[in-house]
């Protein structure tokens, strides 16, 4: 039996039916045709190494009513409502914090103790979300990255770049070029997830598959993480309100 030797492993985004789907394009030698696997992660396509990406891309065209029920079917856990009222709860880091609605001005958002002020230049819902999605992605990108540098830094890997996406069905994704992304969602959940992530998406910098080496290298980086990654599949919804 032919060895499936990973070879690449990268992100990559496509415009299906009017919205944009960004998957997984996973390399290897040996593989004789195109499969598609749609999980709680997203989409991944697997393929081989002479198959073009225009071919891939049409095939994914061809496969859009499939991939988008799939993708459906696995979003239609119930994700709770946000609420931008003053005083409404807002999770970050296992925390929970309060906002509060500080007037009209200068848009920004500073946070105070457990209170986060948002300042509007106009009264609505839809500027209250777009300040207080700012200041995730503010904090999501310093404590991210910090936690992935510095678990990089202690365990003698290699050191990555990261980006942030504003992803709803991958917490995070690493490719050959060691360009690590994670959703600014990943912050809403507590400490100890997002270094199980962290940890998930370092470990691809020396193994760009999930193969029990792989595993092996997130249990080295991240002691018990299995019990961590159930917490996370069983609440991940919650992370998605907003």
């Amino acid at each position: 039996m032919p060895t499936r030797e990973l070879v690449s492993r990268d992100l990559r985004r496509l415009l299906l039916g009017g919205v944009e789907v960004d998957y997984v394009l996973v390399r290897r030698r040996g593989r004789r045709g195109v499969g598609l696997k749609v999980d709680p992660a997203g989409l991944t396509v697997n393929a081989p190494l002479t198959v073009s990406v225009a071919s891939i891309e049409s095939y994914l065209r061809a496969s859009e009513r499939w991939i988008a029920k799939k993708l459906a079917e696995w979003g239609e856990r119930k994700t709770p409502e946000a609420s931008w009222a003053d005083g409404a709860p807002l999770p970050y880091l296992g925390r929970s914090l309060t906002l509060r609605l500080a007037g009209t001005g200068r848009a920004r958002a500073e946070l105070e103790g457990d209170e986060l002020y948002v300042t509007i230049p106009a009264s609505s819902n839809d500027a209250v979300r777009k300040g207080v999605i700012g200041w995730y992605k503010r904090a999501a990108l310093v404590h991210l990255a910090g936690r992935t540098y510095s678990i990089a830094r202690d365990s003698g890997l290699p050191m990555p770049t990261v980006f942030l996406s504003s992803a709803l069905a991958r917490w995070g994704s690493c490719n050959s070029k060691r360009e690590i992304r994670f959703t600014w969602r990943l912050v809403k959940a507590p400490p100890a997830i997002v270094d199980y992530v962290v940890c998930h998406e370092l470990a691809h910098l020396r193994h760009m598959n999930h193969s029990p080496a792989f595993w092996a290298e997130v249990e080295r980086l991240c002691p018990g993480h299995k019990r961590l990654r159930s917490e996370l599949e069983a609440t991940d919804h919650l992370y998605r309100s907003f």
